[in-house]
């Protein structure tokens, strides 16, 4: 019985290793041609990639969550930081530009991440994105739980020069600034006029841009203009490169242990509230696209 017993314990590992050996065989079996049905999804080259993401229901998960109409600080917060996540893990993000519930992401021309897969880049920005949302939720609603999970749907579209691109980025910002200005008359009227939710639609039905900004002034008192930026004009992110002073314990050869400041630079996201269709913005930053 002794026997038997040692020449089990003795064969046990072999029987590990040849059903190991089998399953290496099977990724090289006759089953491998599935593989075939993959599409090919690699960006074009040359082009800049743009991965922007949509907050899935979030009229319904704001109202759950009590966002503050028409703007809240603390989510605009909240979505600024977890772009700022994607854009540290992902350093080839050359520029981020979010408003309400949305962010899109550009990767420079010349980027190889993810061998320029568009299936790899979307689902990497919008899970990295929607996990920081979560874990970063506690420190922008200190006294709202979060409810249950948010959700964010993604798209990548490729654009070839930066005429085209800071076309994309026009079109996201005068979108900002439409749906600000009628957000911030509808609640005005709904909070200070008194008037219910479809009252203030039709109210509002037929308004330009102009009928929108007398509205607000002549009967409450508030100049459009006069608005925070970053509800006006969103939350553009670029890398910036900053001095910071850093503090180092050294031991000189036969002295003390001592502290000295050490001044060094790296790269930094920067948050900017301002206008990006117009050449300002470019003109003072124009390392952040690359020379067509």
């Amino acid at each position: 019985m002794l026997l038997k017993t040692a020449c089990v314990c003795v064969r046990a590992p072999r029987l590990q290793q040849r059903a190991f050996s089998c399953g290496v065989a099977m990724a090289k079996s006759k089953f491998e041609y599935v593989r075939n049905f993959e599409t090919d999804d690699t960006c074009l080259k040359n082009c800049y990639i743009v991965v922007r993401l949509d907050g899935r229901n979030f009229h319904k998960f704001s109202e759950q969550h009590g966002f503050l109409k028409p703007n809240d600080k603390r989510a605009l917060g909240l979505m600024a930081r977890s772009a700022e996540s994607v854009m540290d893990n992902m350093e080839d993000v050359c520029v981020a530009y979010g408003q309400s519930d949305e962010f899109s992401f550009v990767f420079k021309r010349s980027t190889n991440l993810f061998k320029r897969r568009a299936s790899k880049l979307m689902t990497h920005v919008t899970s990295q994105f929607s996990s920081s949302f979560v874990f970063y939720w506690a420190e922008y609603f200190t006294e709202q739980p979060l409810l249950y999970p948010p959700s964010f749907d993604g798209r990548v579209v490729l654009y070839p020069s930066n005429r085209n691109l800071r076309d994309y980025l026009s079109w996201r910002q005068a979108d900002c600034h439409i749906n600000n200005l009628y957000n911030t008359v509808f609640w005005a009227l709904v909070q200070k006029g008194g008037l219910s939710t479809s009252q203030a639609e039709e109210r509002l039905r037929g308004t330009v841009a102009g009928d929108k900004n007398e509205m607000l002034f002549s009967e409450f008192n508030i100049n459009y203009n006069s608005e925070p930026q970053q509800y006006r004009k969103g939350t553009t992110l670029i890398w910036n490169m900053a001095e910071e002073v850093v503090t180092k314990k050294v031991k000189p050869a036969n002295e003390n242990e001592k502290e000295v400041h050490v001044t060094r630079t790296r790269r930094k996201i920067a948050a900017h509230h301002c206008d990006i269709i117009g050449e300002q913005f470019w003109e003072e930053h124009s390392g952040v696209l690359e020379s067509d």
